[in-house]
């Protein structure tokens, strides 16, 4: 049996999207209220002694970083690649798949109706 646990984190940036008709409101500068979900999954054997998947606690690692790397920040100045949600997805997985080998998504909302999700 898998158990999965969820923690979701907010941040604030600016972004604008390459590759896009000028018209499109996208292409031009503007800015999301972003929601960013972990989740983290384990076997109920493989479990802690507590009976967690893992603390959320530990996860306050991941705000601060979060906070410090792209909380009102403009993404294009900070992310490599065109700063689509399921752009940081795939990107936030990849920066802590190592410090948490429990990672089996990362959702990124732009929008409280819109959400792209990374579960490789």
């Amino acid at each position: 049996m898998t158990l999965h646990i969820t923690k979701r984190f907010d941040f604030s940036a600016s972004h604008r999207l390459e590759g896009l008709p000028e018209s499109h409101q996208c292409a031009r500068l503007h800015g999301h209220n972003y929601a960013v979900e972990l989740q983290l999954s384990a076997e109920r054997s493989a479990l802690t002694s507590t009976g967690f998947v893992r603390d959320y606690g530990d996860l306050s690692v991941f705000k601060k970083w979060l906070d410090d790397t792209l909380d009102h920040r403009h993404l294009n100045d900070v992310f490599d690649e065109n700063p689509t949600a399921e752009n940081l997805a795939v990107w936030m997985f990849g920066q802590w798949e190592k410090d948490f080998p429990e990672l089996t998504a990362v959702r990124v909302s732009e929008t409280p109706k819109t959400w792209a999700e990374y579960r490789p």
